[in-house]
């Protein structure tokens, strides 16, 4: 039986970072917002044009806001509306988790995200890393019927957390995939693969980007004209350091 083939995900959280990673050679996007919080659903309008313009897979992050994964009753709405709009939209999978108060997974309300999101793929994002007890997380999302989980292994980053991962993926018994990310490059990329095992990964490529407005309000850092973007070239030195791993 032949090793299953590289993945690429590129966190895209613009349309211009998710036209890069089009042109970089990823295999596929998660499409959020707001990256400083770990992500966010993206715009109606964000994800229209995105799903208009890009010819590879198209995953969109349910997360109604930063902080923790437990939601009340009104987010819950929100989530379901919002898969409902990628069903319509014709995307291609979503990335989504619930926690409950104690730490473990919501079964409850992932499943009913879940049978809104149908016949998308689904990934359970990083609510995993979390999880008060991660091997019994595992085997709820496997339960749910969820196609990948994202994870760092608990750790602030992919490398840092790679052993945990490779337990994980043990774990998994091919029952789903293992997909690292958090702070993947594409210099760390070839240890991360060796520890762990698997054969997707995920990463932002961002490089900072500096606005090109002539008049600058310095008093208002917070609200700086720059930004950061996902670049092409950065997306091509991970793809090329991916499949030569």
């Amino acid at each position: 039986m032949s090793a299953p083939s590289p993945r690429l995900e590129i966190a895209a959280n613009s349309l211009g970072s998710a036209l890069a990673a089009q042109a970089g050679g990823a295999d596929r996007i998660e499409l959020c917002e707001n990256l400083a919080e770990g992500g966010c659903t993206p715009s109606y309008g964000m994800l229209a044009v995105v799903r208009e313009r890009l010819r590879i897979p198209v995953y969109v992050l349910i997360r109604p806001r930063g902080g923790d994964f437990l939601y009340d009753q009104g987010e819950r709405e929100v989530m379901l509306r919002d898969i409902e709009a990628c069903v319509r939209l014709g995307c291609d999978g979503v990335v989504l988790g619930a926690l409950d108060a104690d730490g473990a997974v919501d079964t409850a309300l992932c499943r009913t995200l879940i049978d809104a999101a149908r016949p998308l793929d689904v990934t359970f994002h990083r609510a995993f890393d979390a999880a008060r007890d991660r091997a019994r997380a595992l085997e709820d999302i496997v339960a749910l019927g969820c196609g990948r989980i994202l994870t760092s292994g608990g750790a602030a980053d992919a490398l840092q957390g790679a052993d945990a991962i490779a337990a994980s993926r043990r774990q998994a018994q091919g029952r789903l995939s293992l997909m690292a990310g958090a702070g993947v490059t594409a210099a760390s990329l070839p240890e991360l693969l060796r520890t762990t095992g698997v054969h997707e990964v995920h990463a932002s490529a961002r490089v900072p980007r500096t606005s090109a407005m002539r008049y600058r309000n310095d008093a208002l850092p917070g609200l700086s004209p720059d930004w950061m973007q996902t670049e092409a070239d950065s997306v091509r030195h991970l793809a090329a350091a991916l499949r030569a791993a």
